[in-house]
């Protein structure tokens, strides 16, 4: 289109003021011609558009809450296609899941063809354990493993029928892909390169300014590679964007903990000292080098001996955080002195494979950290123990994370977009009601108003707060889930199923699910519960085809996007507040002075948002928020009530059964097929 050629010329040829009003003006032009290209405004999303152009002209960050269907995606999409096309540097969007960052690949085909933008270069990145690895595969059957399921996935992998975990329909467990993903990648000395996803996908993450239009990843991705950035070893993406998105930045600072996070088990370690080693005894020949890493092996399985123990007496469950006792009975400086050696050879040591230095530079690195928390010389890191897939691991994180976030994102070269349906709590003002997350995040930025969502949740929708059901405590947990058993079932009757119910505890939801199919034929709705895995899309469409009940945890507090009948209804099992002694929830709140509402109550209405939005996902979607939490109701008079109330769309709030069943019956949300 001729406009967009104008738009770059005016970049190479006028000054500011005028760059900044043709930018401007390309976006008015844009929206005014929405009925003529099939697109309807909405509201909030042309204001979002023009705060997010003057961000990128004033290189200021902004947090914008962006309320659900406004169209937030093609709102930062359009500024960001702008943006990309006068400055010719690449923009990079991150979200928090790879179903969103496909959903925005999407959308971006989309929007840049409708507008006329012809050649849009993207790449959407996905962390590498996402893909399949044929190198592992190979290895794979050639073992002699009798793990007799793992092998056919291995031989399909080999024979390109599976390049990524997507690719399997009908699902794979975490335990089996762990066996096939890429781990520790050989990059270019991999003889699978040629016909590698992941490896192709890496080559366009950090291709050069030019060569890149949009880098869409995940959080992670990005948390990644601004650690590496900061570290000074060899970047992920691209070195110079025009424009940093985030989207569903309320996960943000979930994710850097997550990134930040050091895993440690025994067979890791191993391996990243036998990769050391074989690097450095390439060019040095030094032999001594063997029995230093022997004496770190030694102390490792030490250290992993105890940690059973502990495993052993203190965790209920794989995914328990349990603190890590005093470990005796080895030499750690002993230990410490060989690492630090191999991390200042592996420093100055030059080769082909540079990559695989930065890599192994960085894991020793990870565990000269690991043992200075150990021996209680470093007190900026959280420290625990856990076994998923029973596999006894250390884990250490930084204590905080904002001033990382601080040096490595809100440094002012780049601007950098934080948007959500959930960044707000309540409050007077912006900085009051972005306060939570500012804090959070290290956020320094303009705040903008808040986009509501043009949703009529005044008539479409009502929230219903159980008084019947004891208050939850844990240790009378089976009195509160039996009486929220028999709520949930009298509300599934009430709409016919077509209802999702979120839980918090992994424990909870399959107590449920039991008790549920244990009834057999007695209810007249199927029961669903989520899979095991990343992708849900089987499972959703299962529920939708038999509008039943689907029990849900984790992934489908948020990113679930059922529009029209096929979901009248929403229950939260439990208010979704963090555990207590949760390492970095302990932590936050011991440097708060009031740390049920400065963080585990902030935190909770965070996802209770979340959770709570999967119900009116169109203009004229009905249904209902059940709440089986009676601590929530007026009778317990819980000073957190008014603001989860304040914070909620949900205008009419009853506690009266027959209330809620009259709003169903008027607004035919009872379903007669």
């Amino acid at each position: 289109m001729n406009w967009l050629n104008e738009l770059y010329k005016v970049n190479q040829r006028e000054p500011q003021k005028e760059i900044e009003r043709s930018l401007v003006n390309a976006i008015f032009r844009i929206y005014d011609r929405f009925p003529r290209i099939g697109l309807r405004e909405r509201i909030g999303q042309q204001e979002m558009s023009l705060d997010i152009t003057d961000a990128y002209i004033h290189g200021h960050h902004a947090m914008i809450e962006a309320g659900v269907g406004i169209g937030k995606s093609f709102a930062y999409l359009i500024p960001s296609l702008l943006t990309n096309q006068m400055s010719q540097k690449p923009v990079i969007i991150a979200t928090s899941s790879i179903q969103l960052s496909e959903q925005i690949h999407k959308d971006l085909r989309i929007i840049g063809s409708r507008l006329g933008f012809s050649t849009v270069r993207s790449v959407v990145g996905k962390g590498m354990g996402q893909y399949a690895c044929r190198s592992r595969a190979a290895e794979w059957i050639r073992s002699d493993d009798p793990n007799a399921s793992v092998s056919p996935l291995a031989q399909r992998i080999l024979d390109y029928e599976i390049d990524e975990r997507a690719d399997i329909k009908a699902g794979v467990s975490d335990a089996e892909w762990s066996h096939v993903s890429v781990n520790d990648c050989k990059f270019e000395r991999c003889q699978h390169k040629n016909a590698c996803l992941f490896y192709d996908m890496r080559a366009k993450l950090n291709a050069k300014a030019h060569e890149i239009d949009f880098i869409i990843v995940n959080q992670d991705l990005l948390i990644r590679d601004l650690m590496k950035k900061k570290e000074g070893t060899k970047s992920i993406i691209s070195e110079q964007p025009a424009l940093i998105v985030i989207d569903e930045a309320h996960n943000l600072e979930a994710k850097v903990r997550d990134a930040r996070t050091l895993e440690f088990t025994y067979k890791r370690i191993c391996r990243v000292l036998d990769t050391t080693v074989q690097l450095l005894t390439k060019q040095s020949g030094d032999k001594g080098l063997f029995s230093q890493s022997n004496f770190i092996k030694k102390c490792a399985q030490h250290i992993f001996k105890q940690v059973n123990v502990d495993l052993l007496h203190h965790a209920k469950q794989d995914n328990d955080r349990i603190k890590v006792s005093e470990i005796k009975g080895i030499v750690l400086n002993q230990a410490l002195g060989h690492l630090k050696d191999f991390s200042l050879r592996l420093s100055i040591l030059t080769s082909r494979h540079e990559r695989e230095i930065d890599d192994a530079f960085e894991a020793i690195n990870g565990l000269i950290t690991l043992i200075h928390v150990l021996a209680e010389t470093e007190d900026n890191y959280l420290l625990w123990a856990s076994s998923p897939l029973g596999v006894a691991t250390i884990s250490i994180c930084p204590k905080d994370i904002s001033q990382f976030l601080k040096y490595a994102l809100f440094n002012d070269k780049v601007p950098v977009i934080l948007t959500s349906a959930t960044l707000c709590q309540g409050g007077d003002t912006l900085e009051e009601q972005y306060s939570y997350l500012t804090h959070s995040l290290g956020y320094r930025g303009e705040f903008m108003d808040r986009k509501s969502s043009p949703f009529d949740y005044t008539n479409h929708a009502m929230m219903y707060i159980s008084n019947n059901v004891p208050y939850y405590h844990h240790d009378q947990r089976e009195n509160y889930i039996e009486a929220a058993y028999k709520e949930l079932v009298q509300l599934c009757n009430l709409t016919q199923g077509r209802t999702i119910v979120l839980f918090s505890a992994k424990e909870d939801m399959k107590y449920i699910h039991k008790k549920l199919i244990s009834r057999g034929n007695e209810n007249t709705w199927a029961v669903h519960v989520q899979k095991e895995g990343s992708s849900q899309d089987s499972v959703i469409a299962e529920f939708r085809k038999s509008k039943g009940v689907l029990l849900g945890t984790g992934v489908f507090w948020e990113g679930v996007n059922i529009e029209g009948s096929d979901l009248s209804q929403v229950i939260i099992f439990r208010l979704p507040f963090p555990v207590p002694s949760d390492p970095v929830y302990e932590y936050k709140a011991s440097v708060t002075e009031n740390p049920f509402m400065d963080v585990f109550v902030p935190d909770m209405l965070l996802r209770l948002r979340q959770g709570t939005g999967r119900l009116i996902r169109s203009e004229t979607d009905l249904g209902i928020l059940s709440i089986l939490d009676s601590r929530l109701s007026a009778a317990a008079k819980k000073t957190y009530r008014e603001q989860v109330l304040e914070t909620l769309p949900f205008k009419k709030v009853t506690e009266d059964f027959e209330v809620l069943e009259k709003f169903v019956q008027n607004k035919g949300i009872r379903h007669a097929d």
